[in-house]
């Protein structure tokens, strides 16, 4: 099975104290591929070489990934990537503990780390035109992604700090790499 886990960085306004999606602007893109364990990184202008890994990938692995990456990531291909087997993290979490995480909340409890930064100093990062310190953020926040995932399929759980102290969040990933996610897209690929 082919697992692509992965993460974008934007630019854009916000809107009502909100991240308004159809204002965004991809930065990155930055993956990691099961089939070849290694990370990578596509800037807007590469986009058309993410496209053929995507297309014949099994299962995308995100954090809130359904919500705010692939949507964004949409607006830039010429299919459907909600056609792809999706596993978001944030979702899972949500649909057990009934309430979102922060991405380096989970991280510290579960994994001993933090994040390198926040999606906030990735946009100045960009306004600045340190494009390289932008992708290295979203390439590390595609690690620590991977290293959560693949703690909660082996554990069955993740964890989380609140005022009481570290928690633990129950999940069941039996299901999350079922075979039929994917119709095989081949928007990009030639016939």
């Amino acid at each position: 099975m082919r697992r692509v886990v992965f993460d974008i960085e934007t630019t854009g306004e916000m809107s009502g104290g909100g991240i308004d999606i159809a204002k965004q602007e991809l930065t990155v893109c930055c993956i990691h591929d099961s089939e070849t364990n290694t990370f990578s990184s596509f800037y807007k202008e590469e986009l058309s070489a993410l496209w053929p890994i995507l297309e014949r990938t099994d299962v995308l692995i995100g954090y809130n990934s359904d919500h705010f990456d692939i949507p964004i990531l949409n607006k830039y291909y010429s299919g459907d990537l909600t056609k792809i087997k999706s596993i978001d993290l944030l979702k899972e979490i949500k649909e057990v503990l009934g309430r979102r995480l922060r991405l380096d909340s989970v991280a510290e409890a579960t994994l001993g780390r933090h994040k390198t930064a926040d999606g906030l100093q990735a946009v100045v990062w960009w306004k600045e035109g340190k494009k390289e310190l932008v992708r290295d953020y979203c390439i590390e926040d595609v690690r620590v992604t991977k290293d959560i995932y693949e703690y909660a399929k082996k554990h069955k759980k993740l964890k989380y700090k609140d005022y009481s102290g570290v928690r633990e969040i129950l999940l069941d990933p039996s299901r999350w790499e079922d075979e039929g996610g994917s119709p095989g897209i081949t928007h990009t690929l030639p016939f």
